[in-house]
């Protein structure tokens, strides 16, 4: 980064400073070409006033201004282009002056100016013409510099101000990037510390934006460091008890009826070990996924419809009664996603009820579509209600490994939540029961 400021700096210097020559060059060319110009008029003028140019039929011999006019041209022109005079060469060795634009102008209106440019020797002639009293045209000219010239002639002094500047700015820039740099590696070291403010106010959103994610990534980090220990205790359960029970049968320590037992527990603990393993990668999938998952128009009503149909056996089991009402909700999401939330939402409110109990399933479609869950179970305590969505956290944990809960259920559902951009609510009470409801 200081090397690209101090490059930056560098170039913007070189910059600066050719635009500033050409500039200025530019600038004092056209004032050159304005005094020039100036000058010829003014010498046109003083000519015309001497006595030189009175009558054609003076003998051209006797005007003689090679000396006197240093660097400047004469040449007095008759009305019909002829050539009169030339103070640089005879005038029988000019061509006729006619179709020259300065003469012609100065033919029309009195006065006539231009500039014809010396690609060999790199110069601008500049010519002014004036129309005398007699009809005769006295025209005056000097040679001067081209622009490319002037620039040339400059470009040495230019050259030698940019190397200054560039060793100027190399010291300069280095100092400044240290200067500007060393505040922000001091926030980058202290930015684990919420109360250092940014050293530019600048600088402001995008400190706070890293210590979001740095806070983000410390808390991602403790998540599957946690998740990592809570995995291998609620993996370490089952197999242990499999492993125990095993081990008595191997040995002959079990009579045939508490073999029966053994192979019971065996069955219910593996049982409890494939939910839990399904669960852990069905929540990987969910975190890892890079793709979208395909949406398309899907009717909540009969997914929800189809999955108390399904889970109806499992309530039976636990004698609980399932009721279900509502009308066709058409929505955008996946439908596989959606049937595994509210499998998992039903699962739990007849996990967590009670022995009669109730688990009522509503869809509806009014500003927005609508799931709701409400069973009249054990509830859950206010101080727990922010947690339950946690991985593996159990409000009745004995309740729920007798069960068959994994605790990664409601982890999945708001997951799924999250994906369709749905709001999850909880409301619940011990001892009234439990409404979730999730608006799309």
């Amino acid at each position: 980064m200081k090397n690209k400021i101090n490059i930056r700096l560098v170039g913007i210097a070189i910059l600066a400073v050719l635009a500033t020559v050409i500039g200025i060059t530019i600038v004092y060319y056209g004032l050159f070409q304005k005094q020039v110009r100036n000058d010829l008029a003014i010498s046109a003028k003083l000519l015309k006033d001497t006595a030189y140019f009175e009558s054609v039929n003076i003998d051209t011999d006797e005007i003689d201004l090679s000396t006197d006019i240093d660097e400047l041209r004469v040449t007095w022109i008759d009305s019909d282009g002829t050539v009169l005079y030339d103070n640089d060469v005879t005038s029988g060795e000019l061509s006729n002056h006619l179709d020259r634009p300065e003469i012609q102008q100065a033919l029309e209106t009195g006065v006539g100016e231009t500039v014809r440019r010396s690609d060999t020797m790199n110069e601008n002639t500049f010519y002014y013409a004036i129309l005398l009293d007699n009809g005769t045209v006295l025209r005056v000219a000097t040679n001067a510099k081209s622009i490319w010239s002037v620039f040339l002639k400059v470009a040495p002094i230019a050259l030698f101000i940019i190397v200054c500047i560039i060793s100027i700015c190399v010291v300069l820039s280095h100092l400044l990037t240290k200067q500007l740099l060393k505040p922000i590696e001091m926030m980058a070291r202290n930015i684990q510390d919420a109360d250092y403010e940014a050293p530019y106010k600048e600088l402001e959103p995008f400190s706070e934006i890293i210590k979001r994610q740095h806070a983000d990534i410390l808390s991602s980090a403790k998540a599957r460091q946690d998740f990592t220990a809570n995995v291998s205790h609620e993996l370490k359960t089952p197999i242990t008890a499999i492993s125990g029970y095993a081990e008595l049968l191997e040995n002959g320590m079990a009579n045939e009826e508490q073999k029966v037992h053994f192979y019971q527990e065996i069955r219910r603990n593996a049982d409890r070990l494939l939910v839990l393993i399904n669960d852990i990668i069905r929540l990987s999938e969910l975190d890892r996924s890079e793709r979208e998952p395909a949406f398309e128009k899907i009717d909540l009503y009969s997914i929800a419809k189809e999955c108390m149909e399904d889970l109806s056996i499992s309530a039976n089991q636990r004698n609980v009664e399932l009721l279900f009402e509502g009308s066709e909700c058409m929505m955008v999401g996946n439908k596989d996603m959606l049937k595994e939330l509210i499998e998992n939402l039903v699962q739990n409110a007849i996990r967590y009820n009670n022995e009669g109990g109730k688990v009522l399933v509503r869809v509806t479609d009014d500003e927005r579509p609508k799931l709701i869950v409400k069973d009249n179970g054990i509830g859950i305590p206010a101080a727990e209600q922010k947690r339950v969505f946690e991985r593996f956290y159990r409000v009745d944990k004995s309740r729920s490994k007798a069960t068959g809960g994994t605790g990664l259920g409601l982890a999945i559902v708001k997951h799924i939540v999250e994906i369709h951009e749905a709001v999850i609510e909880l409301d619940s009470a011990p001892g009234v029961g439990t409404t979730v409801t999730v608006m799309f």
